[in-house]
Parts: C-alpha cells; sequence; structure tokens
C-alpha cells in the first residue's frame, strides 16, 4: 500500500493521513491527533496571527467532515463506492451493492 501522502489530496483519507483500510480505531486516533493540534480554540486562544487562525479553522472543519464520513460504516461504503453527496442529507436511505 501507499503511504497516505500519496492519496489524493481532497480524499477523506489523506485530510485525516490514513490509508482506506484504516480500521475505525485509526481513524478515530487520527482524527482525534489532528483535532488536537488543529482545533481553532487551540490554535486562537488571541495569540496567533488571524491569518493562521483562519487556516486552522478550515483544516479543522475539513478534518471534522472526513471524520463523520469515515467513522460512519454506511457513509463510509457509499464513500468508498464514490457515490457518497454530502449535500444528501438521506445517506443512509441508498444502499450500496457489491
Amino acid at each position: 500500500m501507499q503511504p497516505p501522502s500519496q492519496y489524493h489530496q481532497s480524499s477523506y483519507y489523506a485530510v485525516l493521513g490514513v490509508h482506506p483500510g484504516a480500521s475505525a480505531a485509526e481513524i478515530r486516533a487520527a482524527y482525534h491527533r489532528l483535532a488536537m493540534r488543529w482545533h481553532p480554540d487551540k490554535i486562537a486562544n488571541g495569540r496567533v496571527d488571524p491569518a493562521i487562525a483562519e487556516e486552522a479553522k478550515g483544516r479543522f472543519q475539513k478534518i471534522h467532515e472526513a471524520y463523520q464520513v469515515l467513522s460512519d460504516q454506511k457513509r463510509r461504503e457509499l464513500y468508498d463506492a464514490g457515490m457518497y453527496d454530502p449535500l444528501d442529507d438521506d445517506q443512509e436511505e441508498v444502499e450500496v451493492i457489491d
């Protein structure tokens, strides 16, 4: 398998720095590690350049979105099949057929 840095940069796996075969525990650990680093409250705290605080906010949003999809089995299956639409609130009604 390729290291996570070689995956397409916009993939949720790349955002979390894990490989597509990562376990739920690996995804959770990656999320917690990145959330501790990029959470806006941890960064901002009034001592950081506003541009850096804004970058942290954007990164954290991507990290959180990736975790929301990859930590949910149905969403992850849809995502892996190329069928996940973050704008569709009814994802749980779609069934992936192998």
